[in-house]
């Protein structure tokens, strides 16, 4: 679609209470600027003036948001072509013709438009895209913050108990599990614990499928070896188990949800037809191989090369010149998702790839931290992962294995196989 196509172009500038809207008029060249309130019926009537006024003739519609509430209720109507573009876009922009740094909302609206109007080449149309893929993108994004809550109540408790309980972080290796807060319900404080008879505590661990009988017997006589209270004082243990027990019976909701929310990404993944050419990755498990399938969508034709899916998602890194200076740095702007979905998984990839782990061992040898050769591996996966997805073909280990030898690669001088 040109620019010829459009009837009107609108910029909003958004925010929570209120959205400013600069509307330029194609037929007459004029500007009409309003406010609007971000109830869903003030925004409802809106669009409604919109179609009485242009009827289904295309609207562009350029607004700071790559996703949010503005988006998801402008994104139903078919007479609106959506622009998301970055804020930092519009700021420089301003600053480009107003160096005094002076700023409103009105202003940024119309920039917006402008931008449309100048400049469409360089900007990209927000497509609705696969429902099924955007679902499970949300519901893998809202389980890695309920793993972030999990990862927060786990360290708020273990700080309560080092207070008046530091006994029972010995017996438990994993302190986000049902096992330990059921245990610390039923047994709140060492002595509890240790007036429990070894019948009772085998029962117990028992009925949590704690099943191997040396693992039951050590954590026995763990707690029979305890010794005493860390403190008596019954203004310190009184108020730090008040506050563990608030604090685990909320982690034991997030535990029971995070059960739910893998079952539905599950079910979801396994349902979409790319799901096995991520589910073999090596090392991406249940919870990655759903993270990455998001991250390259259904889209084959979205991004034209390698270089094109890992500038998007962040893995590229970016190159500056001045003069006679030249530098390399992280790339700020990208999904931050995204990118630390990659990371992770090539950072698991090295357990289950020997080149990967080769690769990385090369990398620290040649004095570059942890993060850093993470980073470069990454960059390496990405093109080979932006092939098979091309190809719609499932990443085979030995094939390319097969390849670094025919290349005489430094990399296979190091493999053990």
């Amino acid at each position: 679609m040109t620019t010829d196509d459009y009837v009107a172009y609108i910029g909003i500038d958004w925010a929570d209470r209120k959205h400013d809207i600069a509307l330029y008029d194609c037929a007459s060249g004029t500007w009409q600027e309003s406010v609007i309130q971000t109830r869903p019926q003030d925004i409802l009537d809106w669009v409604n003036q919109l179609r009485l006024r242009y009827g289904q003739g295309k609207i562009a519609v350029a607004l700071e948001q790559k996703r949010g509430p503005l988006l998801y209720a402008l994104c139903q109507y078919d007479n609106l072509v959506l622009f998301p573009i970055n804020p930092r876009t519009v700021a420089n922009y301003r600053k480009a013709f107003q160096p005094s740094r002076a700023k409103s909302d009105p202003v940024d609206a119309r920039i917006l438009v402008e931008l449309m109007q100048k400049h469409p080449e360089k900007l990209e149309r927000w497509v609705t895209g696969c429902p099924q893929i955007r679902a499970l993108r949300q519901w893998v994004e809202s389980r890695r913050m309920l793993v972030q809550e999990k990862v927060r109540l786990t360290n708020r408790i273990t700080a309560s108990l080092k207070s008046y309980f530091p006994q029972v972080l010995d017996w438990f290796e994993d302190k986000d599990t049902r096992l330990f807060c059921d245990f610390l319900q039923q047994f709140p404080d060492v002595k509890s614990a240790q007036a429990a008879t070894s019948q009772q505590l085998t029962l117990f661990f028992r009925s949590h499928t704690v099943v191997r009988r040396t693992a039951i017997t050590r954590r026995i006589q763990q707690i029979q070896d305890a010794g005493p209270p860390l403190t008596p004082d019954e203004a310190i243990v009184v108020p730090a188990q008040a506050l563990t027990l608030a604090l685990v019976a909320l982690l034991k909701v997030i535990i029971q949800q995070l059960t739910r929310f893998n079952d539905t990404i599950a079910h979801l993944f396994e349902a979409l037809p790319d799901a096995p050419l991520f589910a073999e990755l090596p090392g991406a498990g249940p919870h990655l191989a759903p993270r990455l399938l998001v991250a390259f969508g259904e889209d084959r034709s979205r991004f034209t090369s390698a270089q094109a899916f890992m500038s998007y998602v962040g893995i590229a890194p970016v190159k500056e010149e001045s003069g006679k200076k030249r530098w390399v740095h992280w790339r700020w702007s990208c999904p931050i998702f995204l990118r630390q979905t990659f990371v992770e998984w090539v950072n698991q990839a090295r357990r289950f790839s020997a080149w990967s782990q080769a690769f990385y061992e090369q990398q620290k040898q040649a004095g570059k931290s942890h993060q850093k050769a993470i980073r470069s591996l990454a960059y390496k996966w990405g093109r080979i992962l932006w092939r098979c997805w091309q190809d719609n073909t499932p990443y085979d280990e030995e094939k390319y294995v097969a390849a670094l030898r025919q290349k005489q690669s430094p990399l296979v001088k190091r493999l053990a196989i």
